[in-house]
Order: C-alpha cells, then sequence, then structure tokens
C-alpha cells in the first residue's frame, strides 16, 4: 500500500506510476512536462519511460528532487547529456507559459469580476502587476531558449568532434556561461511581490475562496520556479563550463 511507503525514501523504478503520483501528487506536472499521459495502469515506472521513449535514470533524478528537497544529486544529473538536460528545461518552459501562467490569468480575471466595486483599482493594479510579471518570464525563457540552449549545444557537438570553429571560440571567449550566470534569477522572486500584494494591501474581496485558492498558486509556482533554477544553476551551468573548459583546449 501507497500509504505504508516511507515518503522520505527515493523514488524507484520498480514503483508503480499511479503509486508514486499517490506518494506525492505535486508531481502531476512534472510528469507531464515529459510527455507522460494518464493511464498508467499497473504499470511501474521503468514499463512507462521505456514505452515513450523517456531515460528512466533521467526521470528518476528529476522527479526525487521534486519529491525531496533534500535530495538533488548534482553530481548524477551532471553524467547525462546536455540535451536531454535542455530538453526537459525547454518542456518546463512551455509549461509555465502555456499552462500555469494561463490559470493564474483565469483567476485573476475570475477574481476581478466579482471583488467589490471600491477594490476594483487595487485589482486592476495586480492584474497590471502580474502582466508585466509574464513579460519578465517570457523574455527570460526566450534568452535561455534563443541564446543558452543553442550555445551549450553547439559546445557539446564541438567537443564531441573535436572541432571549435572560430565563431564558437569567439562567443566562448566573449559570453562564456559565467556571465550568464550573474545575471540569471529573479523571476521567482517576483512571486513575492505578487504573494505579498494579496495578503498585505488587497482589502477584502468577495468570495474569499478565490482569492486564497490565487494565492496558493502562487506559492506552487514559486517553489517549482526555485527548482527549476536550482537545476538550471547546479546542474546546467557547471556542466557547460566543463564544455567550455575542453572547447578552449580544443580551439
Amino acid at each position: 500500500m501507497v500509504s505504508s511507503v516511507n515518503k522520505h525514501l527515493p523514488i524507484t523504478a520498480k514503483m508503480r506510476m499511479a503509486d508514486l503520483i499517490h506518494l506525492d501528487y505535486r508531481l502531476i506536472p512534472i510528469i507531464g512536462r515529459f510527455g507522460i499521459n494518464m493511464g498508467f495502469g499497473n504499470k511501474n515506472v521503468t514499463e512507462i519511460c521505456e514505452a515513450t521513449g523517456i531515460d528512466t535514470d533521467f526521470f528518476l533524478e528529476i522527479i526525487n528532487s521534486y519529491h525531496n528537497s533534500d535530495y538533488f544529486p548534482k553530481d548524477q544529473l551532471q553524467n547525462f547529456s546536455s540535451q536531454l538536460i535542455i530538453q526537459y528545461l525547454s518542456n518546463t518552459h512551455q509549461f509555465y507559459l502555456t499552462i500555469k501562467v494561463k490559470e493564474i490569468e483565469a483567476m485573476i480575471d475570475t477574481l476581478s469580476q466579482q471583488v467589490y466595486e471600491s477594490n476594483g483599482m487595487n485589482m486592476e493594479l495586480f492584474r497590471s502587476f502580474f502582466k508585466e510579471y509574464k513579460i519578465e518570464l517570457e523574455r527570460h525563457f526566450e534568452k535561455e531558449e534563443k541564446e543558452v540552449f543553442p550555445y551549450v549545444h553547439a559546445l557539446e557537438k564541438a567537443c564531441a568532434s573535436q572541432y571549435v570553429s572560430p565563431e564558437l571560440l569567439k562567443k566562448l571567449k566573449n559570453e562564456p556561461i559565467e556571465r550568464y550566470e550573474r545575471n540569471h534569477g529573479g523571476v521567482e522572486e517576483k512571486i513575492t511581490d505578487l504573494k505579498n500584494l494579496i495578503m498585505k494591501f488587497l482589502p477584502p474581496v468577495k468570495p474569499q475562496d478565490l482569492c486564497q485558492n490565487l494565492l496558493m498558486e502562487l506559492f506552487r509556482m514559486e517553489n517549482d520556479l526555485q527548482d527549476h533554477s536550482r537545476i538550471e544553476e547546479r546542474v546546467l551551468v557547471p556542466k557547460v563550463k566543463l564544455l567550455e573548459k575542453k572547447a578552449l583546449q580544443i580551439g
């Protein structure tokens, strides 16, 4: 039975996928980012991953790092190819922009239609603040998708072929990953401001449950973004630095 499982023990390849969700329902969107759909039957993690062409070991490391905040296999994750890590991060970007952000926008719209008239201005300020945050989040992801990820792909390809083009060598010297690392972060911090707007400055609204649900979704998104940034900063960036070092030696 799932209830008898120690929730602090790592999730294993032999665990049934349905039991995994019973163990921690917060993993539902994480599983979805791998392109895994519901309807598992009694299949275990390995069977589902093999059927959908997913690296089982990579899936388990990601799932366990979200399931238990004390579990973060930095060294193990760095053993996987950069492309595998980038594909997961890219899927996560799409989840935020096409699902999570739209869900929060819908909640804000619903809340705006049901607030007291005297509170309308405050809701418009909140709506405007979230709109600005959405734009910032889109720009952040776009930079990674169009600049950082292709750069990492080019580095890995260069190291594999033992040839570094003059263009890549120039970029490597002028815009190394360290530059990205210094400017990374901040998108999850802005959610704190959104939460404080609700908790500290938003007068009573009707109905209260909508406001509470919105606040809970912001907390969930904040935690998710923190985990996402942790993978980028503690796995992808160190891995790219190693690729850069190899590329410089080749070049």
